[in-house]
C-alpha cells in the first residue's frame, strides 16, 4: 500500500512545485530577465540557495516566484549579471566566479578572510 502512495504523491506535488517556481502545469519558468528560457531553473536556483545559505522565500515571493515584489530578487539578478560579466574575461569560457565564490553559504558577501585561530596551522603563527 505505500508504495503506491508515493508515486501518487510525487505525481501529485510535480504541478504545484511548476506553480510554485512561477511556470503554468507544463510551461517555462515566467519572468527570466537574466537567466536563458533553456536554463535548468531547479537546478540553477538549488545552486543559489546552497551558495547563499537562505531558502527560496529569501529573494521570491512565497506562492508567486515569478513576482518581483521582493527587492532581493532585483539584487540577485544584478549579481547574476555581475558574475556573468566577470566569467566573460576568462578566455577558456568556463565559469571561474559563482555565487559561492563570495557568499560561501551565507546571504551576505564575505568581505574579509576568516580570522585566524591560534594554532590553527595558519602562516600568522610564530
Amino acid at each position: 500500500m505505500r508504495s503506491v502512495k508515493l508515486p501518487l504523491v510525487v505525481l501529485l506535488m510535480a504541478p504545484l512545485s511548476a506553480f510554485a517556481q512561477g511556470r503554468g502545469p507544463a510551461g517555462p519558468p515566467k519572468n527570466l530577465k537574466v537567466l536563458p528560457a533553456d536554463v535548468n531553473i531547479q537546478q540553477t536556483m538549488a545552486n543559489i540557495r546552497t551558495a547563499l545559505g537562505v531558502q527560496c522565500t529569501f529573494c521570491h515571493v512565497a506562492g508567486d516566484f515569478a513576482s518581483d515584489d521582493n527587492q532581493k530578487k532585483a539584487i540577485a539578478r544584478n549579481m547574476m549579471r555581475m558574475t556573468t560579466d566577470i566569467n566573460s574575461d576568462f578566455p577558456d569560457g568556463k565559469p571561474h566566479v559563482t555565487c559561492y565564490t563570495c557568499h560561501r553559504g551565507d546571504s551576505t558577501p564575505k568581505m574579509v578572510p576568516p580570522a585566524e585561530t591560534e594554532g590553527a596551522g595558519g602562516r600568522g603563527g610564530r
